[in-house]
């Protein structure tokens, strides 16, 4: 029963966290700075971290290892996804100042989509044993696919969710503030900002295709893949604010994820015949992490090759 404990205290915390973001720190509708995102965002790390010692004492060595590597893995692939935001936001002209509520939503729903991907993956896997292999190829191909691609390809016109939306909803022609819908002349009507949400809602789907199975290859645990899923997804919003103007300057940190999704996916694929220790595993994955960013930043991108920053109206 202790385990059921731990998943109704974790979620309670989880659902008072948000409620607190929303209603209390960002009651009113404002303009994210950089200080503010990066004290929030090392709030969220220093919490997952103290979160990352009480598995250590309550699990053991072995799933804090796996906790951190999972909770590494998610937050560097967040950071890729960001500039995925950063496009959908500048498409949609979204002033910073709605950005943080859309950005609450759109983790909001990332968090209960994941938990249902997270727990038939885990339940899938333990009932199937050779689906282990499939998801080492996958993620084999993935980290290939991710290597040769950008995150420059984001079109709402040609997204299916936002096409049938317009088609099919009322719409106001401008945005009415930061509400999804408005009532005009008695009637409901959508605005654009429920456009963009029903955009990052649908990309995350994309995201999760990446990042679950990435996670479900270090640990079979529901517990310790869910929490550090969960505490990646947490300080998103704040690591947004805090690298949106300088997010640019990670340019090799996409490569550095492909190779990381890469070595995971061989790592699964070989796991019967070979055991690499998670020590190992994560020191990998750390030190590809860092010669990533390092590289991004002793060998800069031109002016030229950079990506539009984040919209300022």
């Amino acid at each position: 029963m202790d385990n059921i404990y731990f998943w109704i205290f974790f979620n309670a915390f989880v659902v008072l966290m948000l409620v607190l973001d929303l209603f209390v720190f960002h009651k009113k509708e404002h303009e994210v700075k950089i200080k503010e995102a990066l004290l929030t965002s090392l709030f969220w790390i220093m919490l997952a971290m103290g979160f990352n010692v009480l598995i250590y004492f309550w699990k053991g060595e072995q799933p804090a290892m796996e906790f951190l590597t999972g909770y590494l893995i998610e937050k560097s692939l967040s950071v890729d996804n960001l500039f995925v935001f950063i496009l959908i936001f500048n498409y949609f002209k979204v002033p910073p100042k709605y950005q943080h509520n859309l950005l609450f939503w759109g983790v909001f729903g990332a968090l209960v989509l994941r938990a249902i991907f997270i727990l038939v993956g885990v339940a899938l896997i333990a009932k199937f044993h050779f689906l282990i292999y499939i998801l080492g190829a996958f993620l084999v191909y993935t980290g290939i696919k991710m290597a040769f691609s950008q995150n420059n390809d984001v079109d709402p016109e040609q997204n299916p969710l936002v096409k049938w939306a317009s088609k099919h909803l009322r719409m106001t022609k401008t945005a009415v503030g930061g509400k999804f819908f408005t009532k005009i002349d008695g009637k409901w009507y959508a605005t654009p900002m429920f456009l963009v949400l029903i955009m990052i809602e649908s990309t995350d789907v994309v995201f999760a295709a990446d990042s679950i199975p990435a996670i479900l290859a270090i640990s079979k645990d529901p517990f310790i893949v869910y929490t550090s899923n969960v505490f990646a997804l947490l300080g998103l919003r704040a690591l947004y604010f805090a690298l949106a103007g300088i997010m640019q300057l990670f340019h090799y940190l996409h490569y550095g994820l492909s190779l990381i999704l890469a070595f995971i996916g061989v790592k699964l694929i070989i796991s019967d015949i070979y055991h690499i220790d998670m020590r190992y595993a994560l020191l990998v994955v750390g030190a590809i992490l860092a010669i990533s960013i390092i590289a991004s930043l002793l060998f800069p991108k031109k002016d030229s090759q950079l990506p539009e920053p984040p919209v300022k109206e």
